[in-house]
């Protein structure tokens, strides 16, 4: 306490004082020696009651802080002598505060991570081919609840560790509980040639790659999930090639060559002794400002080549199975197949409004292995969408519309079309957001063979999303 800091300053400026007294008239009347010596032992019984006096002081003033500690600061000690109970109320302890603290030399280390709750009514997921015998009923739905780990070390390594808590789709019994989505590690050192190596989004596919919360629509369209690979074990080579040689075009090209197990996420084991090989190329060949609003126009090209076994799943995040009603259901392969798969997309972005577009096609062929016949004939699979978006609010109120499209190619007419209108109200970006989206979905198949029921499909979805 500021207190207790100046009493010793105060005894030494009465020391001085009484010395000051006691001397100068000594050396002015030099008296005897006997005469300087009581003086000097009068002086020093001054400065000892002095000294008593201050000490007396602060004992007091110490005895004022603990009556002053708040009421936080203070718990009660109960004690029982085996006839009474008493009670005292006695200083608690301060307790160290929490913290944490990385074990290596981390540059960064930052613990996030996002909630998005659904409300599905109507014909849920209609859209993405569940009608018929794979119906699914009104519900409310935690769609992703994830929590993730990201840093930067010293050594120019990035990493990610991320898991969701709301894998389960409703529909399947293999994601129902916590499990990893993202674990990765990316050597940037050389921005044009860097190397990641872990689970993540294999690179295909531009809405497949667009961020869970930085979607447009409040579920990715049935194309996207029916062809692209999603997330999958494996090791890549990506960069920048003008980061260094011309960076004001840094972002003027990127390219992404990876190779990878094939058969899905969290399977630490491969079907056969083939990998599934994937490239990306994005190409930003304007970024500037149209009529005085930021823009920027965006390619992209993909391809794919995988060489699978029996029971592999083939569309990991929708459906491409054609049901003998016209639904789909995920398509797990009841023989070896090869696939062979290539998308195209497009993104163009003026003040507040945006525009994308993307078009994507897979041929999955038989092969037979071990000399036992393919159980299922060759298909292409095809499919587009095209998405347009407004700030109705700059920044807040958005205004979303879609078109999209999928032939399975597996039956004749078995086309699935559909519209989409939706609102976004961004209450804090991204980090904080509404959205609701009204869902208009055509069979061709059941309006072929309208014996098979309904051929036409409504949903609404609302979805609320924190990031924290």
């Amino acid at each position: 306490m500021p207190v207790t800091k100046c009493f010793p300053k105060g005894i030494s400026v009465v020391v001085a004082m009484l010395l000051l007294t006691t001397i100068q008239p000594l050396t002015a009347q030099t008296p005897s020696d006997s005469e300087r010596l009581e003086k000097l032992e009068r002086a020093v019984e001054l400065l000892q009651k002095r000294n008593a006096e201050l000490e007396a002081e602060v004992r007091s003033l110490k005895k004022e802080r603990v009556a002053a500690v708040p009421e936080g600061r203070m718990k009660t000690n109960v004690t029982y002598d085996g006839k009474t109970y008493r009670e005292k109320a006695i200083v608690e302890e301060e307790k160290a505060p929490i913290y944490v603290q990385q074990r290596g030399p981390e540059l960064k280390l930052v613990l996030g991570g996002f909630v998005q709750v659904n409300f599905e009514d109507g014909d849920v997921s209609a859209f993405e081919g569940r009608f018929g015998q794979t119906a699914i009923k009104d519900r409310f739905r935690l769609r992703r609840a994830r929590i993730n780990l990201t840093g930067d070390f010293a050594e120019q390594f990035d990493f990610k560790m991320e898991g969701d808590f709301g894998q389960s789709d409703g529909t399947s019994g293999n994601r129902t509980a916590f499990s990893a989505t993202d674990i990765w590690v990316n050597w940037h050192q050389i921005p044009a040639l860097q190397v990641k190596v872990g689970q993540y989004k294999a690179p295909f596919g531009l809405e497949q790659l667009t961020p869970d919360t930085s979607l447009l629509t409040i579920e990715r369209t049935l194309p996207t999930g029916a062809i692209t690979p999603d997330r999958q074990i494996g090791a890549e080579l990506w960069g920048k090639p003008f980061t260094s040689i011309w960076p004001e075009q840094k972002d003027l090209l990127t390219y992404y060559a990876g190779i990878f197990n094939g058969n899905g996420r969290n399977i630490t084991v491969n079907d056969n002794n083939n990998f599934m090989f994937v490239g990306r190329l994005e190409l930003q060949p304007f970024k500037g400002k149209i009529a005085g609003q930021k823009s920027f126009l965006k390619l992209g090209g993909d391809v794919l080549n995988s060489r699978d076994e029996q029971g592999v799943n083939i569309s990991q995040s929708s459906n491409l199975l054609v049901n003998d009603d016209g639904s789909l259901s995920p398509f797990v392969l009841p023989s070896a197949d090869q696939r062979t798969a290539w998308s195209v997309d497009a993104w163009l972005e003026v003040g507040p409004f945006d525009l994308i577009g993307e078009y994507l096609q897979e041929r999955v062929q038989d092969r037979t292995v071990n000399g036992v016949p393919p159980e299922f004939a060759n298909f292409t699979t095809d499919g587009f969408y095209v998405t347009g978006a407004y700030f109705l609010i700059p920044k807040k109120l958005q205004a979303v519309v879609q078109w999209q499209y999928l032939n399975p190619g597996q039956k004749g007419n078995d086309g699935l079309y559909s519209i989409l209108g939706g609102l976004n109200y961004y209450i804090h970006g991204d980090d904080l957001k509404l959205m609701v989206n009204y869902i208009h979905t055509w069979s061709d198949f059941r309006q072929a063979n309208p014996e098979f029921g309904e051929d036409q499909f409504d949903e609404v979805i609302g979805r609320v999303q924190l990031m924290f």
